[in-house]
């Protein structure tokens, strides 16, 4: 299984946050709470803006 890591802006905060593509269980926002991301059973559905993937070291 691979996938990558992305960043997503959180609508309501605008606070970024890294998250993997596919994740298995809903993922919130650290600052205010509010879903980034909700499992769909391959890549997430994200519910904030994309702004960019995470390069491999």
């Amino acid at each position: 299984m691979t996938g990558n890591f992305v960043t997503v802006e959180c609508a309501d905060c605008g606070n970024e946050q890294t998250v993997f593509d596919k994740v298995s269980t809903t993922v919130n926002c650290a600052v205010c709470g509010s879903r980034l991301a909700r499992p769909t059973g391959g890549h997430a559905a994200f519910e904030g803006e994309v702004t960019g993937t995470v390069e491999a070291r």
